[in-house]
C-alpha cells in the first residue's frame, strides 16, 4: 500500500525517462562516491584535487558568463569585476580580527570591519548579493547599448573595479592584498554549488522566463514588438550571472588563500570566454566540460616549460610555450567544432546511446536517427 504512489509514478514514466532516471542515481552515487574518495585521500594527492576544485569554480565563472552572453545573447566582458567584489566581500567576512589586524600594515581596517566575522556560507552568498547590487546599480545605464558597445562598457566597468580595489587601503589593502584566508572551501564546496548552479540555469532555461531570453538571443526586436519589458529581463539576467559570479569569486578566494587585484584583470574575462565559445554558446553541459578541459590542459602542458627530450633532439626550456601549444590545440578544436563541442544542445543519456551505437551502425549499414 505504501509504495502504491512511488509505483504509479513510475507506471506513468516511459521506459526512455525510467532509464534515465535511473542511470542519473547511479551516476550521482559513483560522483559522491568519487568525492568522498578524493576528500579522504583514497584515491588523488593535493595536487590533483586541486585542479579538480579550480575546474569547478571556473565551471561556475563559465556558467555565469554562458547565462548572459549564450542564453540571452548579450556581450558583456565584466565577470573578472564582479568576481573580485565577491572575492574580497567573503574573504573580510571570514577573517578573524586578529588575522585583519596582522595583515593590514599600511593603514589600519575601518573600525567596523575589523570585528565582522561570519560563517563562511553566509559570507559567500553575501559576496554575491553585494556583487548583484553593484550590478544593478551599472546594469540600468550599461545594459541599453549593444554589441561591441556593452562589452567595451562591462569591460571598462570590470577595470574600474580592479582600480578601485587597488585604491582601497583601509578596506581591501590597496595592492597588497588578502592573505591568510580560511581555506574553508573544499571538493564538497565547489562541486556542490556548481551542481547547483547548472540545475538552477537548466531549470530556469524551462521557464517562460528562460524560454523569453532565448528569444532575446534569437531576435530582440520581435520580442521588444511583441511587448516585453526587454531592459526588464536583461536586467534580471545581468544580476543573475553577476551573483554566480561572486559566489565563484568567493570559493576561489577560499581555495586560493590569498587575493590581490592584478589577479581580476581583464585577461580573465577573456579565458572564461574561450571556455563558454569552446564548450558552447548557450549548453550548461558544455562550460561545464570546456572548463574542466581547459583548466586540466593548461596544468598537464606545463611540462613544455620546462624542456623535453624528443630521442636524440632535446628542446630547451621556453616560457610561454606551454600557452604556444594550448592555443594551438584550441584553434584546432574550434576549427572543427565551429558551434563548440556542445553546440546549444545538452547532455542525455540517449544521446550518448546515439553517439557510441553510431560506429556499429555504419559498420553494418544500418541507418542513424
Amino acid at each position: 500500500m505504501e509504495n502504491r504512489p512511488i509505483r504509479g509514478i513510475a507506471q506513468r514514466m516511459s521506459r526512455t525517462k525510467r532509464v534515465s532516471l535511473l542511470l542519473t542515481s547511479v551516476a550521482l552515487i559513483l560522483c559522491t562516491w568519487a568525492l568522498w574518495a578524493m576528500k579522504s585521500g583514497l584515491v588523488l594527492g593535493n595536487y590533483e584535487i586541486r585542479i579538480i576544485n579550480m575546474c569547478s569554480i571556473y565551471a561556475i565563472l563559465a556558467l555565469s558568463m554562458n547565462l548572459v552572453n549564450g542564453f540571452t545573447g548579450l556581450f558583456s566582458l565584466g565577470q573578472a569585476g564582479f568576481m573580485a567584489i565577491g572575492a574580497y566581500t567573503s574573504a573580510l567576512l571570514t577573517m578573524s580580527a586578529q588575522t585583519k589586524s596582522m595583515i593590514f600594515n599600511l593603514k589600519p581596517i575601518e573600525p567596523w570591519l575589523a570585528g565582522v566575522q561570519l560563517p563562511f556560507p553566509i559570507a559567500l552568498i553575501a559576496g554575491g548579493l553585494v556583487a548583484a547590487a553593484t550590478a544593478a546599480i551599472i546594469g540600468f545605464p550599461v545594459l541599453r547599448l549593444k554589441g561591441d558597445y556593452l562589452a567595451i562598457a562591462t569591460l571598462g566597468f570590470s577595470e574600474i573595479i580592479r582600480v578601485v580595489f587597488t585604491n582601497l587601503q583601509t578596506i581591501t589593502n590597496g595592492s597588497t592584498g588578502l592573505k591568510n584566508i580560511p581555506p574553508t572551501a573544499n571538493l564538497w564546496w565547489n562541486v556542490g554549488v556548481m551542481a547547483l548552479v547548472a540545475v538552477f540555469i537548466l531549470r530556469l532555461m524551462r521557464t517562460s522566463y528562460g524560454r523569453a531570453l532565448k528569444a532575446i538571443r534569437d531576435d530582440e526586436v520581435a520580442v521588444e514588438r511583441r511587448g516585453f519589458p526587454l531592459l526588464k529581463k536583461k536586467m534580471l539576467s545581468f544580476i543573475i550571472s553577476v551573483f554566480i559570479a561572486g559566489l565563484g569569486g568567493g570559493l576561489i578566494a577560499s581555495v586560493v588563500g590569498s587575493i590581490n587585484p592584478l589577479q581580476f584583470r581583464f585577461i580573465l574575462a577573456y579565458e572564461l570566454l574561450l571556455i563558454v565559445v569552446l564548450g558552447g554558446m548557450g549548453s550548461v553541459t558544455g562550460s561545464i566540460v570546456a572548463a574542466f578541459i581547459v583548466t586540466t590542459a593548461k596544468e598537464w602542458l606545463r611540462w613544455l616549460d620546462e624542456g623535453f627530450s624528443l630521442g636524440i633532439v632535446k628542446v630547451q626550456p621556453i616560457a610561454g610555450m606551454r600557452m604556444v601549444v594550448f592555443s594551438a590545440l584550441l584553434m584546432f578544436i574550434i576549427l572543427f567544432y565551429r558551434r563548440g563541442l556542445f553546440g546549444q544542445k545538452e547532455f542525455s543519456w540517449a544521446g550518448l546511446w546515439h553517439a557510441l551505437s553510431r560506429p556499429f551502425l555504419k559498420r553494418k549499414g544500418g541507418k542513424t536517427a
